[in-house]
């Protein structure tokens, strides 16, 4: 997936989940932030970022931030990234070959990310963003997820079904050699993603490589569960 008008600045504060303010071509102003979560390891004062500026003059934010630097790596923190390079990677047969591939799958009263079908077989596939690592180790997720322990939990159902489910963990940055649930955080989606991979649903992860314009999907990524 790829941005347009990038631009870096400095990031001094988040006064709330939706804002933060930077500092760039020497003035402060404020920016829409990409993701809801709380990332305070990654906006840190100081800490360089990268924001998409909008072709939209009447918006409030004139920018997004879509990344950050936290050490040597740069971090993806755009929380819709992940799914528009997950599907760049599905389409170009990461999953191998598929067919009737589509965003947005509605079943029951869940929304799935992506419905597809191989060899005559249906598949789900769930998208989890990852900007979480510490040590080298990627975690999920930085916060309890109501949702997605509700599709952890269906995707487990409907595999006994005879479904093909997956869950795609994409890590927003290059470098992690591991991933895992953050039991800290959230000890019952470790539990659901656990059971789940028990009962036959693929549990995968792949870093990404990341520029300030880009990301796509890389290489796959150990999974401990």
């Amino acid at each position: 997936m790829q941005y347009s008008h990038i631009e870096p600045a400095t990031f001094l504060a988040r006064p709330n989940r939706f804002v933060a303010t930077v500092r760039g071509n020497g003035e402060p102003f404020a920016v829409h932030v990409k993701n809801t979560g709380r990332c305070a390891e990654l906006l840190v004062p100081g800490a360089p970022v990268y924001l998409e500026r909008s072709e939209n003059p009447a918006r409030k934010t004139p920018c997004d931030l879509v990344a950050v630097k936290k050490g040597s790596l740069l971090v993806n923190m755009d929380s819709a990234a992940p799914n528009a390079a997950a599907k760049e990677w599905l389409a170009a047969g990461g999953l191998g070959p598929l067919g009737a591939l589509r965003a947005e799958y509605r079943l029951g009263d869940s929304r799935f990310d992506f419905y597809a079908e191989q060899a005559g077989q249906k598949m789900l596939v769930e998208v989890k963003g990852c900007t979480l690592e510490t040590g080298g180790y990627a975690r999920f997720p930085d916060a309890p997820t109501l949702r997605g322990l509700k599709h952890v939990r269906e995707l487990t159902a409907l595999a006994g079904q005879g479904w093909r489910c997956c869950v795609l963990i994409v890590i927003q940055m290059k470098g992690p050699y591991a991933f895992g649930p953050n039991w800290a955080a959230h000890p019952a989606f470790g539990e659901a993603l656990r059971m789940a991979a028990a009962a036959g649903v693929q549990v995968l992860a792949y870093d990404c490589r990341v520029t300030p314009e880009s990301m796509a999907l890389d290489r796959p990524v150990r999974v401990e569960l």
